[in-house]
């Protein structure tokens, strides 16, 4: 091809039409992430309602396509043809971008997972966890946008609540991140990934327990779902949503389980690693391992009151998420850094167990929440 022919995809850096190259190269990278992440979340939805259906007793999904793999396709068009509603008294700006804030999140948090050593959109950021806690804590806003800009006293009635549990339950799970960033010493990523020789599920099992259920509370998964609990007011902070701006929250909601699923696979599993296998394949095992236990508790539980959820977070997560991390800390200054070894392991689950029996004990003996008869 002739040298003066504009290539639009050569290197920006070498061409005299650096804007025009850059601004293709970016629409495409964004189209196909968009696509990548909105297949992925449709798989998982699929995945969900198809592991979830004989615990309920039930068939689940098999009517479109085969063993139904094209149900969230058909429900994906179903959604798109709905009508768009807008209250007349609505904050149409704040109404518009909610739903927006609440899934550009889920993408800019899939740049920074890895998925092997070196693969990943932005797999080695040196701050990578740092960025996820930052921009996680969007939502929380998105979330009050949502309720704020409908103008409807139960919308924000059910924002209020869902931001309260929210900011409750993000504080346990940045403490149990810092009892691993303490063990690793760094925000890597992949970095803590290479230093799990030992799964620190195993070696830390109390910052395990107390980010998975902090996870489940942000999600607001089963038993943390208020918003679809009969009793609740009528359904939070979406209740003005329709159509698309509806399917921007239930895709904002299965892509933020993908992505803690990946974060406690990377942060406790040791991401990719394991024997046979390629490490793809292992990361993926463990991912599907992680989000099927989200499914499986969301079909055996009973939901929580809200009080009794608050009260939950900040009278024995909380607390005991604080003692977690002075513990961590004076293991790792007693190994002189290195507390990655394996005879710590029954240690600090007989230190995990004894934590949680006596705190319970503890907080019952106090007078828990009260549970109407």
């Amino acid at each position: 091809m002739p040298a003066s022919v504009w290539q639009p995809f050569d290197d920006p850096l070498d061409s005299g039409w650096a804007v025009d190259n850059f601004w293709a190269h970016w629409g495409l990278f964004s189209v196909g992430i968009i696509g990548f992440v909105l297949l992925v979340v449709m798989g998982f939805i699929w995945f969900e309602r198809r592991f979830i259906s004989p615990m309920q007793l039930r068939i689940g999904p098999n009517r479109c396509g085969p063993f139904g793999l094209l149900q969230p396709v058909a429900d994906a068009v179903k959604v798109m043809l709905k009508e768009d509603i807008v209250p007349n008294l609505a904050d149409k700006v704040v109404h518009f971008i909610a739903p927006i804030a609440i899934f550009v999140p889920v993408l800019l948090m899939f740049a920074v997972i890895p998925v092997h050593e070196g693969v990943g959109l932005i797999p080695d950021l040196n701050v990578g966890i740092l960025f996820v806690i930052a921009v996680g804590s969007i939502e929380t806003i998105a979330v009050f946008m949502a309720g704020w800009g409908s103008n409807n006293k139960y919308s924000i009635l059910g924002a209020m609540r869902s931001v309260a549990m929210m900011v409750s339950y993000e504080m346990p799970m940045a403490f149990a991140v810092v009892a691993v960033v303490l063990v690793t010493g760094t925000l890597s990523l992949q970095g803590i990934v290479q230093a799990q020789t030992i799964p620190f599920a195993l070696l830390l099992p109390m910052a395990f327990i107390l980010y998975f259920i902090g996870a489940l509370a942000e999600l607001q998964r089963t038993p943390f779902d208020l918003l679809e609990a009969e009793s609740e007011i009528i359904a939070g902070y979406h209740i003005e949503y329709s159509g698309m701006k509806f399917a921007m929250f239930y895709l904002g909601e299965y892509g933020g389980a993908i992505i803690q699923s990946a974060l406690i696979t990377t942060l406790f599993l040791a991401g990719w690693k394991g024997p046979f296998l390629p490490p793809f394949l292992w990361f993926m095992i463990k991912l599907f391992a992680v989000f099927g236990m989200i499914v499986w508790i969301r079909a055996t539980w009973p939901r929580v009151r809200i009080d009794q959820l608050m009260s939950f977070a900040w009278k024995y997560m909380l607390p005991l998420s604080i003692v977690n991390l002075l513990i961590v800390a004076l293991e790792v200054i007693w190994f002189e850094g290195d507390a990655v070894t394996w005879w710590l392991v029954p240690i600090n689950i007989v230190i995990c167990g004894a934590l949680l029996t006596g705190w319970a004990t503890f907080f019952k003996l106090r007078g828990g929440p009260q549970v109407e008869s």
